[in-house]
C-alpha cells in the first residue's frame, strides 16, 4: 500500500512537471494560435542555463535567471523572426519553429558538447521528503525524512518506501506558476490586455494597447515556462542533447489531450498522462498471463501469441499516444478544449 501512494505522488509530480511544459505551449497557442514546434528546445535551453549558471551563482539564483534569459530569447526570436512570416499563416511559423528547433540542437552540441552534462540535485533538495512505513500489525505510518531506524531498519521486518525532498519540491514549483498565471490572468490588468488582444485585437488596439508588443510578451513568457520546466526538471532526469527530442512529442498529446487553447485541460491531462506512465512501468501483466491464470488456454502457436505476451509495462512508452488516437476519435476538442480550428 505504501508503494502505491509514494507511485501516485511520483505520478502527479511528473505530471505537474508535464504541465510546466505543456502550459507555456497552450499559452502561446491559445493567444497567438502558432503551434511552437522548437518549445521543446526552449526546455532544453532552460536546462543547460541552469547547469551553467548553477556552477556560478547556485541552484536557486539559476531557477530565477535561467527562465528570465529563456523568455527574453524567445521575445527576440518572435520579435524578429515569427513576427515576419506571421502574415503568411500557420505553415511558416510551423517551419520556422521546427528549423528553430535543428539550430538550437546543433549550438547545443557545440557549446556543451554532444554527451550529457553532470547537472545534479543541490545538496539542500536532496534525500528524502518523507517515509511511508508499514508497520506490522499497525498499518502505514507517516515518518518524516529518511525515518525512524527503529521502524525502518533491516531487522525490524517493516517495509518502508521513501519519497524524495525534490520530487515534492518540483511540485511545489508548479503549483505555485499554477497559481500565478492563474491570478496574472484573470485577476490582473496585464492579464485584461491579454484576452483583450486574442479576442478583439482590433479593438485594444484603438485603445492604446501594442497588440504586437503584447504577443511578443505571451510567447516569451510562454518560453520562460518551457525553461524553468528545463531547470527543474533537467537535474531530475537527465540533461543531454536529446533531451527535447525526448519529451516534444508527449508535449503536443497533453495539448491536444486537455484541448486546444485550455490550460485547465492541460492540466488535467499532464495528471493524467503522469499517473498512466508511472504505474503502466510496474504492472507485469499481459493478455497470455491473464488468460493463463483465467484457465484459458493459450495456443503458443498461434501467430497472435507474441502479441499477447506484451505486457502494459512494455507498452507504457506509447500508452499516452493511443489515448491520443481515442481521445481524437471520441473527442476531437479534449478534455476541455474550447478553440474551434
Amino acid at each position: 500500500m505504501e508503494t502505491f501512494f509514494v507511485f501516485f505522488l511520483n505520478g502527479i509530480s511528473y505530471g505537474l512537471l508535464l504541465f510546466m511544459l505543456s502550459s507555456g505551449l497552450t499559452l502561446i497557442f491559445s493567444m497567438m494560435g502558432v503551434l511552437n514546434f522548437a518549445h521543446a528546445s526552449f526546455y532544453m535551453i532552460g536546462a543547460y542555463l541552469a547547469y551553467t549558471l548553477t556552477g556560478l551563482v547556485g541552484f536557486f539564483p539559476a531557477l530565477i535567471l535561467a527562465p528570465l534569459l529563456v523568455g527574453a530569447m524567445g521575445a527576440f526570436f518572435e520579435r524578429f523572426s515569427l513576427r515576419k512570416v506571421h502574415q503568411y499563416g500557420h505553415v511558416p511559423e510551423l517551419l520556422i519553429t521546427f528549423g528553430l528547433s535543428y539550430v538550437v540542437l546543433e549550438v547545443v552540441r557545440l557549446i556543451w558538447g554532444p554527451a550529457n552534462v553532470d547537472y545534479r540535485v543541490p545538496e539542500s533538495l536532496s534525500g528524502p521528503l518523507f517515509t511511508l512505513a508499514n508497520v506490522q500489525g499497525e498499518g502505514l505510518r507517516w515518518l518524516a525524512g529518511a525515518g525512524d531506524p527503529s521502524v525502518c531498519g533491516p531487522a525490524t521486518g517493516n517495509s518502508c518506501t521513501q519519497f524524495p525532498l525534490y520530487r515534492g519540491f518540483m511540485a511545489l514549483v508548479a503549483l505555485f506558476m499554477l497559481g500565478s498565471l492563474w491570478l496574472l490572468l484573470t485577476r490582473t490588468r496585464v492579464g485584461l490586455i491579454i484576452q483583450a488582444a486574442l479576442t478583439h485585437p482590433d479593438m485594444a488596439q484603438a485603445l492604446g494597447h501594442n497588440v504586437p508588443r503584447v504577443m511578443m510578451g505571451v510567447f516569451g513568457g510562454g518560453c520562460a515556462l518551457a525553461g524553468l520546466a528545463g531547470v527543474i526538471g533537467g537535474n531530475a532526469f537527465v540533461t543531454e542533447p536529446n533531451m527535447a527530442a525526448s519529451v516534444g512529442a508527449i508535449i503536443f498529446v497533453v495539448v491536444v489531450v486537455g484541448g486546444m487553447g485550455s490550460l485547465a485541460g492541460a492540466f488535467l491531462a499532464s495528471l493524467l498522462i503522469g499517473l498512466i506512465q508511472t504505474f503502466a512501468v510496474v504492472i507485469d501483466v499481459s493478455v497470455a498471463s491473464v488468460m493463463q491464470n483465467m484457465g484459458n488456454p493459450v495456443d503458443f502457436e498461434h501467430w497472435a501469441y507474441p502479441l499477447l505476451k506484451i505486457t502494459v509495462a512494455q507498452m507504457a512508452p506509447i500508452l499516452p499516444y493511443l489515448l491520443l488516437v481515442l481521445m481524437l476519435i471520441l473527442r476531437p476538442k479534449g478534455l476541455l478544449g474550447t478553440r474551434e480550428e
